[in-house]
């Protein structure tokens, strides 16, 4: 029993107002949290989500565990900036994919003393600059240079908010000298689509990427050496829940403290809730639950004896 609330493209001026008249039900009963038993969790649970690969993937997951739970949970559809601030006003309760220590590193400056750090939960999330397979004389950032003519001067990137963006335009592209290149600001489906068009046709492409992501299943991929290491290190991604989470959710909190995944894990959890059933997440993720029930046994313990997906 949940519903899902779509507000992607907030402002973040308009964040707080919108999502406490959303975090509502019908009778004005209040959805964002508050426990009145002490050790219990409260049953209503708010999720932030950014529509990223593995976002979507890990969220649908965790929605369908906590419904048979019999948690309530509301997932908001919303941008980057707006997240954080909508998490430190206690407007949502969690947000399962920041990234640190660089990518959210600006947000987390800004907001992280008014949020939960609940852990860890992928260790090899990396920031990537990348080309087809076939493009064979580019085999690092410090190649663009030398084929501006056929790519253009271009990198197609994604949205203007995002961590990425920030760094292949503030560190990467000066450090490798492509001051004159434009990196294009549009939207991750703008950046696949334009991907998927340009090997189709076995044209040149670079694009900005990240890993985890199942673009890497579906097509030939190279990322591109980055000697300079502008790109920054492998990264981990973190579960954060607003001020007084932990309180409110102490069994939840103790669950996803206790969640990892590995490269294979994520990358089947993906292909299942973003390829196989891109119209129906949620289903593609109890069909991930049913073919993994150790992971379940691995994070939620006892807890997960009776679950059936």
């Amino acid at each position: 029993m949940y519903s899902r609330k779509r507000m992607t493209g907030l402002a973040a001026a308009g964040m707080s107002g919108v999502l406490l008249l959303t975090a509502c039900g019908g009778d004005g009963e209040d959805l964002t949290g508050g426990s009145d038993g002490a050790g219990e969790d409260a049953q209503e649970v708010n999720i932030a989500l950014i529509a990223w690969e593995e976002a979507i993937a890990t969220t649908a997951m965790w929605e369908v565990i906590l419904e048979e739970k019999g948690y309530d949970v509301t997932v908001t559809d919303v941008d980057v900036a707006p997240m954080y601030q909508g998490a430190a006003n206690g407007d949502v309760d969690l947000f399962l994919d920041t990234w640190l220590p660089v990518t959210h590193a600006d947000y987390w400056e800004e907001y992280g003393e008014q949020l939960e750090d609940l852990g860890s939960w992928y260790d090899n999330a990396v920031l990537t600059i990348t080309v087809p397979e076939y493009m064979e004389d580019v085999n690092s950032i410090a190649d663009l240079e030398e084929h501006a003519d056929e790519l253009d001067s271009t990198i197609v990137g994604i949205d203007p908010g995002a961590g990425l963006t920030r760094v292949t335009k503030e560190e990467a592209m000066p450090a490798y000298g492509l001051d004159d290149w434009e990196l294009v600001e549009s939207s991750t489906a703008a950046m696949l689509a334009e991907l998927d068009s340009a090997i189709a046709e076995e044209e040149p492409i670079v694009v900005t990427l990240w890993r985890p992501h199942p673009a890497y299943a579906k097509h030939d991929l190279k990322d591109l050496e980055d000697p300079e290491g502008a790109m920054g290190d492998a990264e981990t991604i973190h579960a954060v829940g607003r001020e007084g989470f932990t309180e409110d959710y102490p069994e939840l909190a103790g669950w996803i403290e206790g969640w990892s995944m590995t490269d294979d894990e994520l990358a089947t959890l993906e292909e299942l809730t973003l390829e196989e059933y891109a119209d129906d997440a949620q289903e593609g993720a109890r069909v991930w639950l049913s073919q993994n029930p150790e992971f379940l046994e691995r994070t939620l313990g006892e807890d997960a004896e009776g679950l059936e997906f």
